[in-house]
């Protein structure tokens, strides 16, 4: 079961349509249709937690026109005796007019102020007659006044006193979120926090461990939107984004934060977790508006990202079925047997020189003959699914002969790339390639000087 704490909204739609400007002013006159209550703030984190299939409870404090929110939860059957009424406040609701699926307008009524201590207390009672049936707790922060800097610490000192993971979307006031397990904010939010402008991989790594020591988290896992996500834990680790199509980033961060909560409750692999709320974020992130994601959807995603990949690993018996038509081809080669830098700014420069990139590697087999009987290092089929996984690459081909002549008679290249190093050298299918151009290598970089590194440690 997964607790839910923060600022629970409602999102409020004015659907209609639009003929006409007013007559006592220059806006459209909007005629509804249909209107709806969605939850959302930290109620758009349950709303993916369920989707999910999580079982969640929650708590927070609402104001006036509170039976609106209750009428929400119990359509989910959320057990709300965590769910406190202040009639002093206000209810926070967000209103979109909505007129032939344009957004004409929005307007909130909220409450910023911070919770009295009495309703602070209030909440502190409630996690703590619940705090043992928990699996872990989410604090969405939207600095709408319920997670205070007190009770925020008090929650974070209740969970690691009772070897809870509690993870949090924060907001603006950092300082409150010290000890915590995890904290998850955008690179925007990091940069604020830190003061740092975020340009470069220097200036995330300096930012990121700067935070993370400062409030002496366990972990800081920050979201780069197109980006990726980079994890601070005992070492830095950062995966790149799968999202292939980007519609509306709306909800994205409450998508992940529940994802991260569901796979941890259930598994506790941090790493698996993170790319699972990667896969998770690209789904939403495909959707319209504040979008759920269910397990169906994002196993679906993640098996077309394989498939989408492997589908680049062309057999050789079969390249001359691939639709490289009206295409300017450039073809290279290689062992690749520990992919790294100089292999992707090589392969990168050969992908400039035309429409299509084929990668030509080496087998098990070709790679011992050529270069002795401790390589390869890596599988012909891993060294092929790494070259694919490249966006650079478009085809991969696995040729089991010393030389790739044979597969560049099938293929006929525009160009055939070869390292600098061939220069003055003759360069095998240079008689079938239209056009031989060389490209210089990294400098220190090669699987060779990998090797020798990996020896001398």
């Amino acid at each position: 079961m997964i607790l839910v704490i923060g600022d629970f909204m409602i999102d409020h739609y004015l659907w209609g349509k639009s003929d006409r400007i007013s007559p006592e002013a220059p806006v459209p006159v909007v005629e509804v249709i249909k209107e709806e209550d969605r939850l959302g703030g930290a109620g758009n984190v349950v709303n993916n937690l369920l989707s999910l299939g999580s079982e969640v409870i929650v708590s927070t404090i609402l104001g006036d026109e509170n039976e609106r929110m209750f009428k929400l939860l119990n359509e989910k059957n959320i057990d709300t005796s965590g769910v406190f009424v202040d009639e002093n406040r206000k209810t926070i609701i967000k209103s979109r007019v909505i007129a032939s699926n344009h957004q004409v307008i929005r307007y909130d009524k909220e409450t910023k102020e911070n919770i009295s201590k009495e309703y602070e207390q209030k909440i502190l009672n409630f996690v703590k007659s619940k705090i043992d049936e928990v699996d872990l707790i989410l604090l969405s922060d939207y600095e709408k006044g319920v997670l205070t800097p007190n009770l925020t610490q008090s929650l974070i000192d209740l969970a690691n006193t009772k070897n809870k993971k509690l993870i949090i979307d924060p907001k603006n006031n950092f300082y409150k979120y010290q000890n915590a397990y995890m904290i998850k904010p955008n690179k925007k939010e990091l940069s604020v926090a830190t003061k740092i402008e975020i340009n470069t991989k220097e200036d995330l790594l300096k930012a990121g461990w700067a935070l993370k020591e400062e409030l002496n988290l366990e972990y800081l896992l920050v979201t780069l939107s197109e980006e990726g996500m980079a994890l601070f834990g005992e070492e830095f680790i950062q995966i790149p984004t799968l999202a292939k199509e980007v519609y509306d980033v709306t909800g994205a961060g409450d998508t992940v934060l529940a994802s991260l909560g569901y796979y941890l409750a259930k598994n506790d692999d941090l790493i698996e977790a993170m790319h699972f709320a990667n896969a998770a974020a690209a789904v939403v992130v495909g959707k319209v508006g504040s979008a759920t994601v269910t397990i169906d959807e994002i196993l679906h995603y993640e098996k077309n990202i394989d498939n989408s990949v492997e589908h680049k690993i062309i057999p050789f018996n079969e390249v001359e079925k691939l639709n490289i038509t009206n295409k300017k081809v450039v073809f290279t080669n290689g062992c690749f047997d520990i992919l790294h830098l100089g292999h992707v700014k090589y392969l990168q420069k050969a992908r400039a020189l035309g429409d299509i990139l084929i990668v030509g590697v080496n087998s098990n087999e070709s790679v011992t003959r050529l270069k002795g009987s401790s390589r390869p290092v890596n599988d012909e089929f891993d060294r092929a699914y790494l070259l694919a996984s490249l966006e650079v690459v478009d085809y991969v081909v696995i040729f089991k002969e010393d030389t790739p002549y044979e597969l560049i008679k099938k293929i006929k290249p525009d160009i055939l790339v070869k390292g600098a190093d061939y220069k003055d050298k003759e360069v095998v299918g240079s008689d079938i390639a239209k056009e031989v151009k060389l490209i210089d290598f990294v400098d220190g970089k090669s699987t060779t000087s990998i090797i020798e590194r990996m020896r001398n440690q």
